[in-house]
């Protein structure tokens, strides 16, 4: 870890001298779960789980909110996340892309910033130490991006589609395995971290492509809330993680 100063005066911690900016993204108007970056979690806003884990971060050298809601705003400040701009009304449509929210914000910083780290609100039990992983697995392997993977419970070489007889067939073709053991290792995105080039956000419009390494993380840390079931699964382990302390 090293730490030079920007032109501010502030301290940016680094990471082989590579600077890192962390967004969280938290727009308002949610509709499967009403205010559903600031709804109760465990006792705490589920935004601030997110906020908490960033700020423990070793190598994030700026932590910012991007978000067209005041509510969330005010929540955010709270705990600490710096609200440097307010996210434009019309990048903060259902129809906008998080991607759009991305290149806004580091268009508007004032600091330039060799990668951004984009951490969503709904993957609260994603921890710091996952965040630094996936830094340094970006910079030390010289990938373009890393994002956060999980094995999905189903192999989708046992899945299936159907043809337009209405028969079932393969998603996968030619996939003729007959124990889960010799399935091959397949990963899907947890949404939880996506770290890439500030450069290469801008040139490409994504966040990930062909030179992406990825995280694989755990079942627990992958949880996503997107329906209130989530967010009771995600109660009911953090209250369980709790009671074990």
């Amino acid at each position: 870890m090293e730490g030079i100063q920007n032109s501010s005066g502030e301290t940016w911690l680094m990471f082989k001298g590579k600077t890192i900016l962390a967004l969280i993204p938290a727009r308002g108007g949610s509709k499967g779960i009403p205010k559903k970056n600031i709804v109760d979690l465990a006792g705490k806003p589920l935004i601030a789980w997110t906020i908490e884990e960033a700020k423990k971060s070793k190598y994030i050298d700026r932590l910012i909110l991007s978000s067209d809601d005041e509510e969330i705003i005010s929540v955010a400040r709270t705990y600490g996340c710096e609200v440097p701009f307010k996210r434009p009304a019309e990048i903060a449509t259902d129809k906008s892309p998080t991607i759009d929210a991305a290149i806004h914000a580091i268009k508007k910083m004032k600091e330039k910033y060799d990668y951004m780290i984009l951490l969503q609100t709904t993957s609260p039990l994603r921890t710091a130490s996952d965040i630094d992983a996936a830094i340094r697995k970006c910079i030390l392997l010289e990938a373009d991006s890393c994002v956060s993977v999980v094995e999905p419970r189903k192999s989708p070489f046992w899945t299936y589609t159907k043809n337009s007889q209405g028969r079932i067939v393969p998603l996968i073709k030619k996939s003729h395995f007959t124990r889960r053991q010799d399935l091959p290792k397949t990963y899907c995105l947890n949404g939880a971290i996506y770290v890439s080039k500030t450069n290469y956000i801008i040139k490409y419009r994504r966040f990930f492509g062909e030179n992406t390494v990825p995280l694989i993380m755990d079942d627990i840390s992958s949880i996503d809330i997107d329906s209130p079931s989530d967010l009771r699964n995600a109660e009911f382990i953090i209250k369980q993680k709790m009671g074990d302390k």
